[in-house]
Order: structure tokens, then C-alpha cells, then sequence
């Protein structure tokens, strides 16, 4: 069960909605530039790009144990295209891994068992709706 200190707001929530796809695309391009050229570097101005997406990633999973292993990608030490890869790769595992451990089935519906849905719905803490 996902109590309230640890489960995440409706703004949170509403947040990820959007940069979820985002991280999908940027993760798709780069394993396409890596197809084409591992050691590719990757450019200053993808960096400053994708960490923008980072940070704002990190921020959401702020209460995650996942968070200690999520890096930026180095702007003084130019990644190749590959290392850029693993670290959206990683990311992407962090944000599914938080969507799971934050969506329950009430009923026939999955929802986010957000701060605010716990509030509202106490009583269903004890029943069977809630999947652990």
C-alpha cells in the first residue's frame, strides 16, 4: 500500500504525463544515433536539452531509492552516443518502476494512488482494491 507521505501529488502526476513521452522520443533519437555511430559525441546543445528533461524527471522521482543511480549527462565531459542511451535508458526504468509502484486497480480501472486520491479514499485501504 502507497501511503501518503510517499505517493505522489496530482501535479506530480500531471508532470510525468508529459514528460514521459518526451523522454520516449529523445531515448528513440539517440539509440538511432547510436546505431549509426556509437562513439558519436553528442553535441553540446542535446546535452543542455536532455538534462532540462532530466532534471525535471528527477525532481518527480525526488522520493525514489531509484533516484541515488539516475545521472545527468556530463556538459564538460562530452558523452558518446551510446552513454547517452544507458543513462535515458536508465531513466526510463526509474519512471516505469515509479508508475508501477504508484498505480492501483480500484475496481476495473487503474488509477494513480496519488496524495490526493488517498485522502479522498481512506476507506479503501483495507479492501481488495488495492493491489500491493
Amino acid at each position: 500500500m502507497t501511503d501518503e507521505a510517499t505517493a505522489p501529488s496530482d501535479a506530480q502526476v500531471k508532470r510525468f504525463g508529459f514528460l514521459s513521452p518526451m523522454l520516449d522520443s529523445a531515448l528513440s533519437e539517440m539509440r538511432e544515433f547510436s546505431k549509426k555511430k556509437q562513439d558519436g559525441i553528442v553535441g553540446e546543445m542535446k546535452i543542455k536539452i536532455l538534462n532540462r528533461l532530466l532534471t525535471e524527471i528527477k525532481e518527480i522521482l525526488a522520493n525514489e531509492e531509484s533516484v541515488a543511480y539516475l545521472d545527468l549527462l556530463s556538459e564538460e565531459q562530452l558523452p558518446q552516443n551510446s552513454d547517452a542511451v544507458l543513462v535515458l535508458g536508465q531513466f526510463r526504468a526509474a519512471m516505469d518502476n515509479f508508475s508501477k509502484r504508484h498505480h492501483r486497480t480500484v475496481g476495473y480501472t487503474s488509477i494513480w494512488a496519488t496524495q490526493e486520491w488517498i485522502a479522498e479514499n481512506a476507506d479503501y485501504e483495507d479492501e481488495d482494491d488495492f493491489d500491493e
